[in-house]
């Protein structure tokens, strides 16, 4: 896995500075965000995609950690992921109108394939296979493009 240190590192800082800069841009419209109670689910999903890149990230980095333990911590907390994000995004479509429903449905979507491929890597590192870690890349790549996408919402979108 020492292969994969560079591309961690560089996710590492990438998720960071981009879950700062969500945390300002909220604060920014703080006061129009929070009169709208879906803007507010929508930008804790976006923030815990962002920190969830993060943590796999910085657990992929943590020196002479067992194959089978970093299985154990992607399936354990991918699974506490999914179920965050699931039940804001339905939370989310629940209470949009019919108009933009299916635009929601498209968001839980994409938010899904976000995150189950972070279980779906630890149950394969369980089984002992290391081809499992490349399920992580998608769920970053997925995980990044939404992050920002909703970011874009809740800085520019919002004042609209």
């Amino acid at each position: 896995m020492k292969e994969w240190n560079d591309f961690y590192v560089a996710v590492t800082g990438a998720a960071a500075a981009l879950t700062g800069l969500i945390f300002v841009g909220i604060s920014i419209n703080l006061k129009d965000i929070l009169e709208t109670p879906i803007l507010t689910v929508k930008a804790s999903v976006s923030l815990i995609l962002l920190l969830s890149i993060l943590i796999f990230s910085i657990l992929l980095l943590v020196p002479q950690t067992s194959f089978k333990l970093t299985g154990i911590e992607f399936t354990v907390l991918g699974m506490i992921v999914w179920g965050l994000v699931t039940k804001a995004d339905l939370r989310i479509y629940t209470k949009t109108i019919k108009d933009y429903k299916k635009h929601h449905l498209l968001n839980l979507f994409i938010d899904q394939l976000a995150v189950l491929p972070y279980v779906g890597a630890g149950i394969l590192m369980l089984l002992g296979l290391e081809k499992g870690v490349y399920l992580i890349v998608p769920s970053i790549m997925i995980s990044f493009i939404k992050s920002v996408f909703d970011a874009w919402v809740l800085l520019i979108e919002i004042k609209r």
